[in-house]
């Protein structure tokens, strides 16, 4: 008799934006003259680059020569991206990050959610609330976690509620964690943390022996010169975290699917007896064995992201979206939303009007704007009462959208 893995039954109602897309295309289906305007997943709408497309061919071509054709390719990536990656993302900011610590994959949601494997089935995972769902979702598939309370909490994960108190900073728990997920810039509050701020989890995480994952997917759209574009400008973070990073949203990959994490070579775990081992050495010997790659094309594409040229056609894309974020922000401050985000990140975190619940919120958007944003309580429970919208949507329609809410009441 087959059996299946009871945690997945733990998981509660859908994927969250799985879920946004359903209540979408019934709206779409029961109204087929309806003009939604999407921002809430959050998906790219502008093309590849020039000079990223011209390296993409280039790439293509020479798969159809013999002499220059590829085959699998090294275990970790290509080491013309890698070394890229390191000279200009780590230590041009003074971070000593070796292009042998980069492993290439196809995505940081891939990763961030397949990283618990290398760690003990017991392990204790502190996440921030709200939060990206992949944390959560991800613990609870790989059995760490008891049933869900009637609080929306899973039993087992220690949660770090994130709120207009504390400027969504978490704070340090009682409860020592083994895990620690943080993800800044913030998805989905927007919310940015200082190098002062996260120095204190780098120095909570030294003395406690714990390892902070981080996720650093949006620090492209950072755009103030205070906050640290990588846990690695922290003093001794090489030794304490996992950093996750992605092309998608920097750079235009949400179709073309190219992330990298860096696993630095000083980060250790411990057995059950008490002795070290490298987590390098273990992540290796799970990418080795369930990954075989991004293919040539695409590295190829990723590299040209660090050229000259491409640093500047990717900025401009970036600043266009910012540009998206701004209006986004300007426009529902002046209706009476509390908004939050959209400086340091694409998403703009806005407080919901009269006490209205989040996906009340939703359906009233989608049915009388036509606009489709994320309810805030599809990220945890202290996302109630909140509601993020996308960046990414073309200029046209951002100005639409904002048109579209002021016009309703809800």
């Amino acid at each position: 008799m087959a059996k299946i893995n009871e945690n997945y039954l733990k998981l509660q109602a859908g994927y969250l934006f799985p879920e946004i897309g359903r209540r979408v295309r019934e709206f779409q289906k029961e109204n087929p003259g309806a003009s939604i305007i999407s921002m809430g997943i959050g998906d790219v709408t502008m093309p590849l680059v020039p000079e990223v497309i011209k390296a993409f061919h280039e790439g293509v071509d020479e798969m159809s020569r013999k002499d220059t054709f590829k085959g699998y390719g090294p275990d970790q990536g290509y080491m013309f991206l890698r070394e890229a990656i390191a000279d200009n993302d780590y230590k041009s900011r003074g971070a000593n990050i070796e292009a042998d610590e980069i492993f290439i994959s196809d995505g940081s949601k891939c990763d961030t959610g397949n990283i618990q494997e290398i760690f003990s089935q017991d392990s204790i995972i502190a996440i921030t609330d709200p939060v990206y769902p992949v944390y959560a979702d991800t613990t609870v598939m790989s059995g760490k976690t008891g049933s869900i309370s009637s609080n929306g909490y899973y039993e087992g994960i220690i949660y770090l509620p994130c709120n207009e108190h504390n400027h969504f900073i978490p704070e340090i728990p009682d409860e020592r964690p083994d895990l620690i997920f943080l993800c800044y810039p913030n998805n989905p509050t927007g919310a940015t943390i200082t190098a002062e701020e996260l120095k204190k989890w780098v120095e909570y995480a030294l003395q406690n022996q714990c390892i902070i994952l981080y996720d650093a997917a949006y620090e492209a759209f950072i755009t103030e010169d205070h906050i640290p574009h990588t846990i690695y400008e922290i003093k001794g973070a090489e030794k304490v975290a996992i950093e996750f990073r992605s092309f998608s949203k920097k750079a235009g990959f949400t179709g073309t699917r190219c992330a990298f994490t860096v696993v630095p070579k000083e980060l250790m775990a411990y057995t059950s007896q008490g002795e070290q081992k490298s987590v390098h050495g273990l992540w290796y010997r799970r990418f080795t064995t369930k990954f075989n790659g991004v293919s040539y094309p695409v590295q190829k594409a990723a590299a040209a992201v660090y050229t000259e040229q491409g640093v500047k056609e990717v900025q401009r894309v970036i600043d266009y979206y910012m540009g998206n974020a701004q209006i986004i922000r300007e426009s529902l401050s002046e209706q009476g939303f509390r908004v939050f985000g959209g400086v340091n990140a694409p998403y703009v975190w806005a407080g919901t009007r009269n006490h209205i619940k989040s996906w009340d919120l939703f359906d009233g958007l989608l049915r009388e704007a036509h606009v489709a944003g994320t309810p805030g309580s599809g990220f945890g429970p202290s996302g109630e009462g909140f509601f993020r919208f996308s960046a990414f949507a073309s200029r046209e329609n951002v100005i639409e959208a904002m048109k579209r809410i002021q016009r309703i009441s809800v």
